[in-house]
């Protein structure tokens, strides 16, 4: 009991005065203007320390070497580019003109092909004229056979005239060597000198090209007649 009464004589808290006087030792002076002014300074730092802004005039310029690359860069795909197209045009021309010297060079082989087909049949043409001119039918049978083998002979005319095969009419035009081959020559007054005046055997054309020429006769200037005797021979004779 004496030693609650003791410890609460001496105990600060029990006393407001000693209270007011332990506040007064540990306050401490605040002066409230230089907390602001050092706030301010805080704040102005960062600002301070912070780099400041370049005008767009005053920026970096892009590095001229880089640009330069670039430049040969494009420059370089442009010509290839260039280089693809007229490699390309050049191709092009020449697969049109292998087509078209192959297409010529088709037409002209059917054609010798052809051609050369209807040589070996020319002499069975001419076989058929023969014996239209010589044979000479006497009765109704021999008129039956006639007109049979006429007929096919008819039919073979005109499947060489479908293929483009042309007869040559030669007498009466002027020698051609061309288109004729002379296997005489006839002195007359009554044609003109190489006018053909026979025509032993027939020439044929397939287009422009000949497939056998015309065996002709031609007519020749016509030769002189005995010459007179001369008239101071005639006189001595007499």
């Amino acid at each position: 009991m004496v030693d609650e009464i003791h410890h609460s004589a001496h105990d600060p808290a029990s006393d407001p005065e000693a209270i007011e006087e332990i506040l007064e030792e540990d306050a401490v002076d605040i002066d409230f203007e230089d907390v602001v002014e050092a706030a301010a300074a805080t704040v102005e730092a960062p600002a301070a320390a912070a780099p400041e802004a370049v005008p767009p005039s005053e920026e970096p310029s892009v590095d001229t070497a880089v640009v330069a690359d670039l430049e040969r860069q494009v420059a370089g795909l442009k010509a290839q580019l260039e280089d693809r197209a007229s490699q390309s045009m050049r191709i092009a021309a020449d697969f049109e003109n292998y087509r078209k010297r192959t297409s010529k060079e088709k037409d002209e082989l059917a054609t010798q092909i052809k051609g050369d087909t209807i040589i070996e049949l020319l002499p069975v043409v001419d076989n058929f004229e023969r014996a239209r001119s010589q044979i000479k039918p006497q009765t109704e049978a021999e008129m039956t056979i006639h007109k049979s083998y006429q007929s096919v002979y008819k039919q073979l005319v005109e499947t060489l005239k479908r293929l483009g095969v042309s007869a040559m009419r030669a007498e009466g035009q002027e020698f051609d060597p061309l288109l004729h081959e002379a296997v005489m020559r006839e002195p007359t007054a009554d044609h003109a000198e190489g006018i053909v005046i026979e025509e032993f055997v027939r020439g044929y054309q397939l287009g422009d090209r000949v497939l056998r020429h015309a065996m002709v006769k031609v007519a020749a200037p016509p030769e002189d007649g005995p010459q007179s005797p001369h008239p101071e021979n005639a006189d001595a004779s007499s």
